[in-house]
């Protein structure tokens, strides 16, 4: 329950007192480590890493336009598939940063990579995690809205385009359309 009231704090307020975003800048969203964050390790669970991006991709959703765009043409988004890896464990009372950008599209969904930062001994960045994220965006009256749609909507994204690397990961955790068509090796 606490990450929702975390997501209506952001969205609501916090996010709304930021300065405005292009639609692919980096969006810096602030946090503190909380008693409920934590495991049985005394560091921040690592589910709970899923949840606050969550709230750092609403706070770069309000930020950047994306949501009121969101909320005219009655889309929502939805994570499709996500993974994340950890370098260090984020502690009680630390503060972090979570840096946001969408990284570009592929011919079915968006990617964003989030990655968790904090100061470094010398005062330069330190990554302690970071995660990706392959979204799609849904229409409240059904239906996936498609990727020619949302780069209508938002524009295309400069550079290069997505990392091959990233367009595998999206191909091969993709699950198929229907149970019937799915490999099992389970008995």
């Amino acid at each position: 329950m606490h990450m929702f009231f975390r997501t209506l704090l952001h969205v609501l307020f916090l996010s709304r007192r930021k300065s405005d975003l292009e639609h692919y800048e980096v969006a810096r969203t602030d946090f503190i480590t909380l008693p409920t964050d934590l495991d049985i390790n005394r560091h921040m669970n690592n589910g709970v890493y899923f949840s606050i991006m969550d709230v750092a991709r609403f706070d770069m959703l309000v930020r950047n336009g994306v949501w009121r765009i969101m909320r005219e043409k009655g889309w929502y988004p939805v994570v499709a598939s996500e993974t994340i890896t950890f370098r260090k464990s984020l502690q009680l009372w630390q503060r972090f940063t979570i840096e946001s950008r969408i990284l570009g599209f592929d011919d079915k969904a968006v990617y964003v990579e989030q990655r968790f930062v904090r100061p470094g001994a010398d005062g330069t960045p330190e990554i302690y995690a970071t995660g990706f994220i392959r979204g799609r965006f849904l229409r409240k009256s059904g239906g996936i809205v498609p990727v020619p749609e949302l780069i209508e909507a938002f524009g295309t994204v400069e550079g290069d385009g997505l990392p091959e690397w990233i367009e595998r990961w999206g191909a091969d955790v993709a699950l198929p359309a229907t149970r019937a068509e799915a490999p099992s090796t389970w008995a």
